[in-house]
């Protein structure tokens, strides 16, 4: 029971990360040290798990795909997508400097704490270190497309939006952004509980998670330390869409004019930019960025502690 409810903990901290734009929930699972126990448990999502269920062989089935341990964390994710929307929502549109900082500081300490699991940086590791930081800092300034609620295109949100999820450093909801379909499915479908918007996204999210998972623990099996060098470079490459502070470049209609939704313009991406004065938003959020480079380094501490 113990180790149930350490992983739904996990899940819950996953899943307010995944939705947030710039947070990537793998980065969660990475630091807490369930990321590589994920991909394996989605892995086993394959023909022998398949057997087994047609055998209604069900206990076999639950430890060969450690089902008890899945089940822990996505309720957690869950939990936490569902009761957390509403409050993030009010968060970015009423304290947005405030939420930032909290989680620069969190992203910002887990590229030490995950770069130092690299054994060995030769030059592989160092190539895929820069790869990734260039990737994850060029979608900073990719242009999102129009939203698009079309069955197909949600079922493609979900296959890429969750293969992003459980990539340290690669928001899910930026790339939903990036397509189109954030406010959609990530704010309104959930908060309205609208299962036609939600079914297609979730059918693509479950048949990405385990085509991907298999690609992804074969690289972290075959190139353990190139591929945590590239995660790591992920990482620090998307503190440039974490940053609290930014300047909104807008979506523009063939006249010029701001493409507007509820009455707002859309944005099309941010610039980050250093704040204007030095004031107590400033210093407060200073503050809370100290606050997530610790609670990072709390975690790394019980865990050394722990083992």
């Amino acid at each position: 029971m113990k180790s149930i409810i350490l992983h739904l903990i996990k899940g819950i901290a996953m899943g307010a990360a995944n939705i947030i734009p710039g947070v990537s929930g793998g980065t969660i699972a990475l630091i807490t040290g369930i990321f590589e126990r994920l991909i394996d448990a989605f892995k086993s999502f394959d023909g022998k798990a398949v057997k087994l269920l047609f055998k209604f062989n069900l206990k076999a089935f639950a430890i060969h795909t450690d089902l008890v341990f899945l089940i822990s964390v996505f309720a957690g994710v869950g939990l936490a997508i569902i009761s957390l929307a509403r409050l993030f929502d009010f968060l970015f549109t009423n304290y947005p400097a405030y939420i930032w900082s909290f989680f620069f500081g969190l992203v910002l300490a887990s590229v030490y704490f995950v770069g130092k699991t690299v054994h060995s940086w030769k030059i592989s590791s160092l190539l895929s270190f820069i790869i990734g930081t260039a990737f994850a800092f060029s979608v900073t300034f990719m242009t999102p497309a129009t939203e698009n609620a079309n069955f197909f295109y949600l079922v493609l949100c979900g296959v890429v939006a969750v293969c992003s999820m459980i990539l340290p450093g690669i928001s899910g909801s930026f790339v939903l952004i990036l397509m189109g379909n954030y406010q959609l499915v990530a704010i309104e479908a959930i908060n309205e509980r609208n299962i036609a918007i939600l079914l297609p996204v979730l059918i693509g999210a479950v048949v990405g998670l385990i085509a991907f998972s298999h690609f992804l623990s074969w690289l972290l099996k075959k190139y353990k330390d190139q591929t945590i060098a590239l995660l790591t470079g992920f990482i620090l490459g998307s503190l440039s869409i974490i940053w609290p502070w930014k300047e909104a470049v807008y979506l523009l209609d063939a006249t010029g004019a701001p493409i507007l939704k509820d009455g707002l313009p859309k944005v099309a991406r941010y610039i980050p930019e250093l704040p204007a004065e030095l004031n107590q938003e400033v210093l407060i959020s200073a503050l809370l960025m100290i606050v997530g480079i610790l609670t990072i380094w709390a975690v790394e501490y019980a865990a050394k502690t722990k083992k």
